[in-house]
């Protein structure tokens, strides 16, 4: 049975520490995630790793449709930032079929990932298919 996610405080600590880091330039494959909150409207940014597959970008929610993945669907487009470099992607959520190879390589990339999915690493990309409902994945269409 796969955990759930839960935001603690060291977590958010650890996310404070890591967007100056990324500001900086200084932790590639990650980038600072900036989406306007669907609610506020107010630009809200939180770290994430951009996962190559396929000569294609992805960003993946390994915890679920926690909140930056719910301002993605509501205003269709986000931006990246990691040091100087800035770009602002529309996000196309991906179905099951083609979420569940990201979903695969994604837990391969970042094992600390792997106790929130049921699939384990040696799994076929059907079984990642699965959870796909359960593990948004977006694919980044710059815009």
């Amino acid at each position: 049975m796969a955990k759930t996610y839960r935001t603690t405080l060291p977590r958010r600590l650890g996310n404070a520490l890591f967007g100056p880091a990324l500001k900086a330039g200084l932790v590639p494959p990650y980038a600072l995630l900036t989406v306007r909150g669907r609610t506020s409207g107010r630009p809200r940014s939180t770290p994430v790793r951009v996962m190559k597959h396929d000569d294609r970008r992805y960003l993946v929610a390994p915890y679920g449709a926690v909140d930056w993945v719910l301002n993605a669907r509501a205003a269709g487009e986000v931006t990246l930032r990691r040091g100087r470099w800035q770009a602002a992607y529309a996000v196309v959520e991906c179905e099951p079929a083609e979420a569940g190879a990201v979903l695969k390589a994604y837990t391969r990339a970042e094992p600390v990932t792997r106790p929130y999915f049921d699939a384990r690493p040696a799994d076929p990309p059907s079984a990642f298919a699965d959870e796909a409902a359960r593990h948004p994945v977006f694919r980044l269409v710059e815009a």
